[in-house]
């Protein structure tokens, strides 16, 4: 625990209490549906919930009521139900084992079972085209979800689904199926280095290993015979758009990014002064107890720098205004240092889960990852940018803020004048 995560839970608890979800991340509930909960299981978790502690319980709970009658369906033949029941029994025991966050505790590994066994009906009975992937990777393993389109398929697009540092492959279920095996893209969700499985055997993050994992994942996919090597793009939300940022720079096989919410700026916002269990959920992934190390061997090196001037391939980022885990005048400056051809879209009074926007982002950014796999948005130079604002019209050409009255933010002007 990191010192302000102790001191302060029991604020987040009156949080929860008094606002449910919404209090810790404002209409996040819209992103939760595109991650395949569905909102009556949502609801009934949150009415369950008063404190931080009661959260696997409640998840648990309603996570067992759908796997029982989605059981049921199966038994009784009625398999397109039973497995859509899966599903949702899936992503919620998924929040159960992600609320303990103790690797040795027993009950984690009881979720994770239930996880499992749900993942794989839903696989069974959907012809085998959910399929679990374990890789050997630096000595131990690589956790990921192969999700295929129907019927043959070969020389196919592909999209690593990146989850953030509190998702888990089986998150993306829903959303493979939705926006990338319905039209032709084969997907692969997975676990870097501190999440879920991955995390649970033993493999922690460090500075550079959660990159150096999306190329294995890279030389699996470019090893299928439905895939196109040199179509193989990157989805990522939160964490996982920084260290697809990383990746793309450090390989160029990685022929397209689209990453919203990365978090892109100091880390001390996200680690200092952000919610405490931001800090402490990554302690947990890279295995640090001593916050002073953390912060002097990790979190100090964590910013991307120059790194992102690497870049050569299309880059697409979206961020919410008022994210509260990178401010919006260090991701601007993040994204003008990007020589690669690049998009930017700003979300207004949007935060960082981009829930008001989240169907929008998720069919967006698939779309985007297609065209750009097939050959389009590679101009050099192309820079486009969008203000998105909440009335339904854009500002076009700059994503600055309208409130801003073309004024940036010190910072911000002063790296825009040096490129």
């Amino acid at each position: 625990m990191t010192t302000r995560s102790t001191g302060q839970s029991w604020s987040l608890d009156i949080a929860l209490a008094q606002g449910g979800f919404d209090a810790l991340h404002p209409e996040a509930k819209g992103t939760m549906e595109q991650l395949g909960h569905d909102p009556a299981d949502f609801d009934k978790v949150f009415a369950l919930v008063k404190s931080g502690a009661m959260l696997p319980k409640a998840w648990a709970t309603v996570a067992g009521q759908a796997e029982r009658r989605a059981a049921h369906h199966e038994r009784e033949g009625f398999a397109r139900t039973a497995a859509d029941l899966y599903l949702r029994a899936a992503v919620m025991w998924g929040r159960a084992q992600y609320s303990v966050f103790d690797a040795d505790d027993p009950r984690k590994a009881a979720f994770r079972q239930h996880t499992d066994h749900c993942v794989a009906r839903l696989g069974s009975l959907r012809g085998d085209r959910v399929r679990r992937v374990v890789l050997d990777f630096e000595g131990q393993h690589l956790y990921a979800l192969l999700h295929l389109p129907a019927g043959p398929v070969h020389h196919a697009p592909a999209v690593i689904l990146g989850p953030g540092m509190d998702m888990i492959k089986e998150d993306y279920i829903q959303a493979a199926e939705r926006y990338y095996t319905s039209h032709g893209v084969v997907a692969l969700s997975i676990e870097g280095p501190g999440q879920g499985e991955t995390r649970a055997n033993g493999l922690t993050v460090d500075l550079t290993n959660y990159e150096r994992a999306i190329s294995r994942y890279l030389d699996h996919l470019a090893g299928l015979p439905e895939v196109d090597a040199g179509r193989i793009g990157m989805f990522g939300i939160s964490m996982s758009g920084y260290w697809g940022l990383r990746a793309a720079a450090a390989d160029p096989r990685l022929a397209a990014l689209a990453a919203f919410e990365a978090v892109t700026g100091d880390f001390d916002t996200i680690f200092d002064r952000a919610q405490p269990t931001f800090k402490h959920n990554y302690m947990y992934m890279s295995g640090f107890a001593d916050e002073e190390r953390f912060d002097r061997e990790l979190a100090a090196l964590m910013p991307l720098g120059d790194l992102v001037t690497r870049l050569t391939r299309p880059v697409l980022l979206g961020i919410g205004e008022f994210d509260e885990l990178t401010p919006l005048e260090q991701a601007l400056a993040t994204y003008e240092r990007i020589p690669a051809p690049k998009e930017m879209r700003v979300y207004e009074n949007e935060f960082h889960p981009l829930g008001g926007v989240a169907a929008e982002v998720f069919r967006f950014g698939a779309e985007w990852l297609e065209r750009a796999l097939n050959g389009e948005l590679r101009e050099p130079g192309r820079d486009v940018r969008h203000y998105v604002r909440r009335d339904g019209s854009t500002a076009d050409g700059t994503a600055d803020p309208d409130w801003w009255l073309g004024a940036a933010p010190t910072a911000l002007g002063t790296v825009r004048r040096a490129w």
